[in-house]
């Protein structure tokens, strides 16, 4: 627990002048009402002289009816504040140091109270979760005098944290690109094996499978020859998400930003892309560095789940530090694999993220880029930014690389519109 020095809070300025004032003024005319108001001056003003603010020796239990929430989640925290001292405390003020992440969706997080010594005030609200690590802040406590002219600043420590992680939950298959691993899966290639979709027949070889003999043809013209099918491979992807400062832009106050959304899409791609046999991966392009190689597994699954809860690279609010752009793309592209495709998730606000999307794609990582949409058009700059925004979609849908605006409608919505259009 911090504490400061007592300071004046000047709740009782102007009243000393006012009693001179008075006094001034009712003895040359001789009016009893005034010489009473500058008494009742004088009494206030040694009132507001009187005392110091107390010091306070607090403690705080601060608990949450669920540490571990899903996002969207209703949490309530019940803080109770506890006297320790000797000395009673007869203006208290708390503030509880709610997480920046968090918004109080009911109650409130402050209370004004008053606190003999052992005794103890609670006061509780509820906050609705949003995925990541959120740790509370000190709670401050002000402590006045009884007159309010005196006051000191108290911080109390209790550690609270509460772990948001995301569900992973799929709510569409993302539609993958050509480039395909050697293992079995869901996307067609022009390879000629066994699969659902028919691709070509060939002379009969010792040992092909008997349900794949064209027994038609054999019945026509004596001759034996076995049908290949479209083989179906599992894709490797990386799911890159742009975290640089220009990145972090919503629509509004009210409305997660653009990082925000990106990070909930690419936590519904992972979950998808996994649950089809799919290699999946995560990586940041911003000033802090996130990679998570492609993989399988539930153990792939829960580690994702913890970077994108916890890791800095996907925080609410844009990270310090340096950033060099292209280092970070050079180092990037050392790390993906050679058959991995991208899917960028970005709000494409400025050109270069359009030119990174461009390089990937040129190096033979094929790009989708799943783009959540910031802007407005209620001024003239707004428009035109919007306006900048949708030429940079254009050019990049010009250059053959997928994209994916995403408005105000569910993604899955927007993924079923793209594909069909994709398809065409």
């Amino acid at each position: 627990m911090s504490a400061a020095d007592a300071v004046d809070t000047e709740h009782w300025a102007g009243i000393g002048a006012l009693a001179f004032v008075a006094f001034a003024l009712g003895l040359p005319f001789q009016r009893p009402a005034l010489f009473l108001v500058a008494l009742v001056g004088v009494g206030f003003s040694a009132y507001a002289r009187l005392g110091d603010a107390p010091p306070a020796t607090l403690s705080v239990d601060r608990e949450l009816s669920d540490a571990s929430p899903t996002p969207d989640d209703d949490v309530t925290v019940t803080v109770t504040v506890e006297n320790e001292g000797s000395a009673t405390l007869p203006d208290l003020r708390l503030v509880d140091g709610v997480p920046p992440g968090l918004s109080v969706t009911d109650g409130t997080a402050r209370l004004g109270t008053a606190l003999r010594p052992g005794k103890r005030a609670t006061f509780s609200y509820t906050v609705t979760t949003t995925r990541g690590s959120h740790e509370w802040e000190p709670l401050t406590a002000v402590v006045r005098n009884a007159s309010g002219s005196r006051e000191r600043t108290v911080e109390v420590e209790a550690a609270t944290t509460l772990r948001c992680l995301p569900t992973l939950e799929a709510s569409s298959d993302l539609p993958l690109r050509g480039l395909t691993t050697p293992y079995s899966g869901r996307v067609a290639t022009d390879v000629a094996g066994s699969g659902l979709e028919f691709h070509s027949t060939r002379e009969y070889r010792r040992g092909d499978p008997l349900s794949r003999v064209d027994w038609n043809r054999y019945a026509r013209s004596g001759e034996l020859s076995t049908v290949s099918f479209r083989e179906e491979r599992a894709a490797t992807v990386v799911l890159l998400i742009d975290t640089r400062e220009a990145a972090y832009r919503a629509p509004d106050d009210e409305t997660p930003n653009a990082v925000e959304r990106s990070v909930e899409a690419a936590g519904e791609a992972f979950s998808a892309l996994l649950s089809t046999g799919d290699r999946v991966g995560i990586a940041s392009f911003g000033p802090e560095e996130c990679w998570l190689a492609p993989a399988t597994g539930e153990q792939h699954r829960a580690t994702a789940r913890r970077l994108f809860a916890d890791h800095p690279a996907f925080s609410v609010s844009p990270a310090e530090g340096p950033f060099y752009p292209s280092i970070s793309l050079r180092r990037l592209r050392r790390r993906l694999p050679s058959d991995a495709q991208v899917v960028l998730f970005s709000p494409a606000t400025d050109d270069y993220i359009a030119s990174v999307a461009e390089r990937l794609d040129a190096y033979g990582h094929q790009l989708t880029l799943i783009s959540p949409d910031p802007t407005v058009d209620d001024t003239a700059p707004h428009r035109l930014a919007r306006l900048e925004r949708d030429t940079r979609l254009r050019e990049l849908r010009s250059r053959g690389i997928r994209v994916v605006d995403w408005g105000e409608r569910p993604l899955a919505v927007e993924l079923t519109r793209a594909t069909r259009r994709w398809s065409r």
